[in-house]
Parts: C-alpha cells; sequence; structure tokens
C-alpha cells in the first residue's frame, strides 16, 4: 500500500523526496519491519507504557470524488518551520488513508475538550462519520474543517513514508488558524482529560 500511496502521489505531482534534499548525507533505507525481525516487546506492554504519553486529539479529514472522509488521530505533531510541515502517522490497513492520498490534501481538526463524543464517532470504521457533523471546506484544499475544534490546519500532502505497521504522512502547511477561548482534548491511558491551567 505504501509503494502505491507514493507512485499515487508522484503522479499528481507531490514532492515525495525533495531533489538534492540529502546531498552529500547518506539516505536512510525505509522500508516495512519483516516477520523474522519483529521486536520482542508485548503488545499490551508497549500499548500500556506509552499511554503514559499525554497527547492532543485530532481528526484528519479530506474530501474526495466519494464525499467526506476522516478518521480520528492522536499521532499528530508539527515537523518543520521552513518549510511548514506537519506530520501524522495512519495505519496501512486504513479504509480512509486511501481516499486522502487521493485527495492528495487533508486537514487535521485539533479538538477542543468538549468534543470527546466527536472523537468517538470518528474513531469507528464502517459508519456514516459525518452524519450530524457541522463542518465548512478549509479554506485551501476544500477538506473538511470541522465547527467548533479548536484550531485547525490545512494540508498539501507533501510526502509519505513507510513506518513498520503505519505510514508516516507529511503535510505541507497551506493554512492554519486557533481559537484563543479553546482549550485541547487530550488523551491520556486510554482516557479523554482535560488541561487544568
Amino acid at each position: 500500500m505504501a509503494a502505491t500511496a507514493v507512485r499515487y502521489l508522484q503522479s499528481v505531482g507531490a514532492a515525495t523526496v525533495s531533489p538534492g534534499a540529502y546531498e552529500g548525507a547518506r539516505r536512510a533505507r525505509l522500508r516495512a519491519v519483516g516477520e523474522d525481525e519483529r521486536a520482542g516487546v508485548d503488545g499490551g506492554a508497549f500499548r500500556r507504557v506509552l499511554g503514559h504519553f499525554a497527547t492532543g486529539v485530532t481528526v484528519v479529514t479530506a474530501h474526495d470524488e466519494d464525499g467526506p472522509a476522516g478518521f480520528a488521530c492522536q499521532s499528530f505533531a508539527s515537523l518543520s518551520l521552513d518549510p511548514p510541515l506537519v506530520v501524522f502517522m495512519v495505519g496501512r490497513a486504513s479504509t480512509t488513508w486511501p481516499r486522502i492520498a487521493r485527495a492528495g490534501a487533508f486537514c487535521v481538526n485539533v479538538l477542543a475538550e468538549d468534543q470527546g463524543a466527536l472523537c468517538r464517532g470518528f474513531a469507528v470504521s464502517g459508519a456514516d462519520k459525518f452524519a450530524g457533523v457541522d463542518h465548512r471546506p478549509a479554506p485551501v484544499t476544500g477538506a473538511p474543517l470541522l465547527d467548533g475544534v479548536a484550531a485547525w490546519v490545512d494540508c498539501t500532502v507533501h510526502a509519505v513514508h513507510t513506518g513498520g505497521d503505519h505510514l508516516i504522512v507529511v503535510g505541507r502547511v497551506e493554512a492554519l488558524d486557533a481559537r484563543d477561548d479553546a482549550a485541547p482534548l487530550l488523551f491520556h491511558r486510554g482516557r479523554f482529560g482535560r488541561l487544568d491551567v
């Protein structure tokens, strides 16, 4: 699936590797982890320990020829200021990722502290995730920008890399904004929380 996504992105003109970006530097070999090299770490222990790292919660959305698509995502971060890049990770088995790849653009919706139910709705598979969800087109890409979010980041797909059982998607920021009156929704040890300051 990763190779297909990269081929698609190249066909629509998205940069998957900047020419000359690694002049004189050793390039990392990007590949999936093979069955014969799985780490000896128990999956349950991995989730439990990494669950101690509190994260914000986002919904990554796109709009393709079939309409709006989106999924709940904790693995989102800023990557670069110049050029402005962000990154999120998505499971290779995701049914939403191919639609984002086809669209070539996405909007990261940073959820506000009162949007836990919205997150749960976007975390399920097979349902109409946008039923009853108010949204409007993001200003540059037209990806769904959800009402009431704490912040949003409108992006075009810049690059896609493999990362074990996930894909690492780099987005180039085209527009963004935030509400000064909204606190973020947090996720810690399997539960939603809020920031007390």
